[in-house]
């Protein structure tokens, strides 16, 4: 595995003043949205930092309560926020260079949310050179989940029945994302190949021993537990719904299907239109197209590059999708309903002739 920076920048298409995107790539340079932000992000992490401290007193000053649901779900969305702050790490948004930034990505990240920065920087490194490839995009490979309907009719066993289904049961199932994170993390320490292992490792295990040692010593054994699956059923379902938004429903690729670099990323990407509130809420990845065109760029800045990329994706005929949050919601859905119509088989004929 690696921990290289999240950057790919291939030249695309070529024109007569040079590639689409690297004149796109100058306009941006232009407008200074490439450079870093620190006041942003000494707020942001002051915030966020404050919150978490604070989740936790209020946690324990509730005590041996139900009440303390209420707190799982108020951490839940510090823990959300604390891997979307090790998403920004990750891409050298925050830092310049490698080294301060796989120290402060391995501290949010593996001590603070139990995720191993490591292995989730390479899957997603993965994501971002060929999103939504269905060869070579780990977010869209088969597993419990297809992704297209050629994933569909390959689908065996446990996949094969919820593939039929997954509409349905995609939210519910997000409720188990955070843990699948943990026991992935787990698995990818205890495998060789991995940069920092016995770091990563340690600080996985200093979570752990943190976090449930404070929850099972407040709470009784059966709060405790309750505690957990709430805090944690909710982080999923918030990281989830702050991922799925911005490709699902989106063209797949294959084997064979080349773009340049700006449509590979513009056409597979889909934006989420909203407020501040949205931004707030899951970190910017709303604007996922500028985003996977210019991974570097300071969170803040998104929203400023937005109007220059959509621009020029005009300029030069190139499909631009927006759509609002629960319109990306309904759009996902629907493609995965569609994905799953051959493992349904066609529906049975009515037999008028029976009373």
């Amino acid at each position: 595995m690696t921990t290289d920076a999240l950057v790919s920048v291939p030249s695309g298409r070529r024109t007569a003043g040079g590639s689409d995107f690297a004149e796109l790539r100058r306009r941006i340079e232009d407008a200074g949205l490439l450079d870093r932000r620190p006041a942003y992000y000494a707020l942001r992490f002051a915030l966020v930092g404050t919150a978490f401290v604070a989740g936790w007193v209020g946690f324990v000053l509730i005590g041996s309560s139900w009440w303390t649901l209420l707190a799982a779900a108020g951490l839940a969305v510090v823990f959300a926020q604390l891997a979307l702050l090790a998403h920004d790490i990750a891409h050298r948004q925050v830092f310049r260079t490698r080294r301060p930034s796989e120290v402060a990505g391995r501290i949010v990240g593996n001590l603070g949310v139990g995720m191993s920065y490591g292995w989730w920087m390479d899957k997603h490194t993965r994501h971002h050179a060929n999103p939504n490839h269905e060869e070579l995009d780990p977010d869209v490979s088969p597993d419990l989940l297809v992704w297209s309907q050629h994933q569909a009719v390959q689908a065996r066993g446990v996949a094969r029945f919820i593939g039929k289904y997954e509409a349905w049961l995609f939210f519910p199932l997000l409720t188990l994302e955070a843990f699948n994170l943990h026991v992935s993390s787990v698995r990818a320490v205890l495998r060789p190949g991995l940069r920092a292992r016995r770091w990563e490792a340690g600080l996985l295990a200093a979570h752990a021993v943190g976090y449930l040692s404070i929850v099972f010593t407040v709470l009784s054994p059966g709060m405790a537990l309750a505690f957990i699956l709430v805090q944690q059923g909710l982080l999923g379902v918030y990281l989830g719904c702050s991922f799925a938004p911005n490709h699902k429903g989106m063209p797949t690729l294959r084997d064979g299907e080349q773009l340049d670099f700006l449509r590979k990323q513009v056409l597979t990407s889909r934006n989420v239109t909203g407020g501040p509130v949205t931004d707030i809420a899951v970190g910017g990845l709303n604007y996922q197209i500028e985003h996977h065109l210019f991974p570097s760029m300071p969170c803040p800045n998104l929203r400023l590059a937005q109007p220059i990329v959509k621009r020029f994706c005009a300029e030069r005929g190139v499909a631009y999708a927006e759509a609002g949050l629960l319109e990306s919601y309904a759009i996902a859905l629907r493609h995965m309903h569609d994905v799953g119509t051959p493992l349904r088989g066609p529906k049975k004929p009515r037999d008028l002739t029976r009373v």
